[in-house]
């Protein structure tokens, strides 16, 4: 069993409430969305066909705890939830990102789920499926990329479909740094008492030239 890879690397978690802890990041070839400000492209057609125990000797080799399984868009490829449940039977900690367009109920509930919610200025937000809305558990996370005030109010009608008793603190309002400032975007949250959490691509703070492995 293989599933087709972009790379492996080991980087500092820059997204999600892990934002700042090292981290192993498995890329996987392949993405059914073309977002207006994807900053992975080269994750489209891109890959290494390799066994899923090739996959874990090279995370095992970094020796860290965290884990995440990112793409393109993972559960486009059959073993992606076989690959996560390997992972999770060797005791790492599991993160997943998918861009909400396919139903993530193939995925082990053990397995942190962060979901991103497609908005307008994407060109891709007609692609969500918010029934996945549904799907998580209190551990998971809800992610939106903001370019503009059009994309915040999108944001904003969505998170009312968000189950009740889901952690707020879980929702993260990212900004396309390039378009938005993200004082803006956080002048926004406090005018609307967000109870969501404001979140800055760390990575390319760190490291604002460097595109692959990051």
């Amino acid at each position: 069993m293989s599933l087709l890879v972009n790379e492996i690397f080991y980087s500092i978690q820059g997204e999600s409430i892990y934002s700042g802890i090292p981290c192993v990041f498995v890329r996987l070839t392949g993405c059914n969305l073309r977002c207006s400000y994807c900053d992975t492209a080269y994750a489209y057609y891109e890959g290494v066909e390799l066994k899923i125990e090739e996959i874990l000797s090279g995370v095992d080799n970094y020796n860290c705890p965290l884990i995440e399984i990112t793409g393109g868009e993972p559960l486009l490829q059959d073993e992606t939830p076989l690959l996560i449940n390997r992972l999770l039977e060797k005791k790492y900690e599991v993160l997943l990102e998918t861009n909400g367009s396919i139903n993530i109920n193939s995925v082990d509930s053990r397995c942190i789920k962060i979901v991103d919610i497609k908005c307008p200025s994407s060109g891709e937000n007609d692609k969500n499926d918010l029934e996945n809305l549904k799907r998580l558990n209190q551990k998971d996370q809800i992610k939106f990329v903001i370019e503009r005030r059009e994309d915040y109010d999108f944001a904003k009608e969505i998170i009312k479909l968000i189950s009740p008793g889901f952690p707020m603190k879980n929702v993260l309002f990212s900004p396309v740094i390039e378009q938005i400032h993200s004082s803006q975007l956080a002048e926004w949250l406090l005018e609307d008492r967000l109870r969501v959490r404001l979140q800055i691509q760390l990575h390319k703070i760190i490291w604002p030239d460097k595109e692959k492995g990051v």
